[in-house]
């Protein structure tokens, strides 16, 4: 459309406005939390409406993240396979790991959903409610006014009181960290012999990770491998793809079939802060991680649940002072899970001799010592100051 947008205020404008940018998991899930502490938003999505359903990805959510869930009224129908133990190792040396979700005194430790099902579930409490979904509706070109922001989405203006980017990658102009590791993820799920009885395996090896989730009656397939590896690891036929997983895993478990392949490139990139004038990122728009450990979607819910929190007790949601105390809340706890997942990469994905006895080492320790084992596994669930 051309011209200049028109303009339009935010319906309803006054201190409990706020936009959300975003029409995938994250977002709506921040409009059910603000829904829940009192607040009004109205979601943006640049998407057609209910593209997200095509979403491919599986993810695995922590115990805490249902439990986020359950509060926002988005558990219940909710397609999921219970994490009940993690099988931890790594190749070619001695030294494996088991958490269980007996020994942590809680139903599962994690769950593994299609993101679409995640999606419809989570679009279904949002149409109940009423929260209005504009779509396609690309948000740009936001500036920060005084008491409010003003932005375009579509063809029209629109202003608020708070900005809240809940979609897409970080752009390169942001203050960012960033670290390439050289690596892609092959994603598929696989058939297997045995039952897979709630059990995952993360196996580490010399290339990068390997992870095996249980999801449905099949097991999900994270394979890390290097840039260069990738084109050929996932256009294997189907039995050579499976020997080679077979490979990783010896005879602990058995792989009859595998569905196509999925590519995707690995990295860390994230904001050194969240918020800005009258705006807030979260998800993949604050930070991106690597798949180790699962941290990314759960991190992503722990933020918004403590972003809502603030926003609810607050007169003004926009305020730099209201924004200030919830970056502080979450500083330790952001800052932590990015730490935890890169340093897992870093130090479990090489071939350095010295460092592969201290693998060994720390994983023989993680399995003698109970108290120890509580701490990693509250940290997964919970996070770094294990909230729930």
């Amino acid at each position: 459309m051309n011209g200049s947008p028109s303009r339009a205020g935010f319906a309803g404008d006054d201190k409990q406005t706020i936009a959300i940018a975003g029409g995938g998991p994250t977002g709506l899930a921040l409009a059910l939390a603000l829904h829940r502490h009192g607040l009004r938003a109205e979601i943006f999505d640049a998407r057609e409406r209910h593209a997200g359903l095509a979403d491919r990805r599986i993810l695995a959510l922590s115990y805490g993240t249902r439990q986020t869930l359950e509060w926002l009224g988005a558990w219940e129908g909710l397609p999921a396979t219970a994490i009940t133990n993690i099988h931890i190792s790594h190749r070619g040396g001695l030294g494996r790991a088991r958490l269980t979700a007996a020994e942590q005194q809680v139903p599962a430790l994690g769950y593994v959903v299609a993101a679409a099902d995640l999606i419809r579930t989570l679009d279904r409490a949002v149409a109940q409610l009423g929260i209005p979904i504009h779509a396609p509706h690309a948000v740009s070109d936001a500036r920060s006014e005084g008491e409010g922001i003003r932005f375009t989405a579509g063809d029209s203006e629109r202003t608020a009181r708070l900005l809240a980017y809940a979609e897409g990658a970080i752009a390169d102009g942001a203050e960012l960290r960033r670290r390439d590791y050289r690596q892609h993820a092959v994603l598929c799920t696989v058939a297997t012999r045995e039952p897979h009885h709630g059990r995952a395996w993360e196996r580490f090896t010399p290339l990068g990770p390997v992870a095996l989730l249980p999801f449905a009656t099949e097991m999900a397939v994270v394979y890390t491998c290097p840039d260069a590896d990738a084109p050929a690891l996932a256009g294997l036929d189907d039995a050579a793809f499976l020997a080679r997983l077979q490979d990783q895993f010896g005879e602990r478990i058995h792989f009859t079939a595998v569905t196509p392949r999925s590519l995707f490139p690995l990295g860390l990139r994230y904001r050194t802060t969240a918020v800005g004038a009258r705006q807030v990122w979260l998800g993949n728009a604050a930070q991106t991680l690597h798949p180790v450990a699962g941290q990314g979607y759960n991190l992503a819910l722990r933020d918004i649940r403590q972003l809502a929190r603030t926003l609810g007790a607050a007169a003004d949601p926009g305020a730099d002072d209201t924004l200030s105390r919830y970056a502080a809340s979450r500083s330790l706890d952001r800052n932590a899970t990015i730490g935890f997942t890169d340093t897992l990469v870093r130090l479990f994905s090489n071939d350095h001799p010295l460092l592969g006895h201290a693998r060994g080492a720390g994983l023989l320790a993680l399995d003698l010592l109970p108290p120890l084992r509580r701490f990693v596994a509250n940290r997964m669930i919970f996070g770094a100051r294990a909230w729930p």
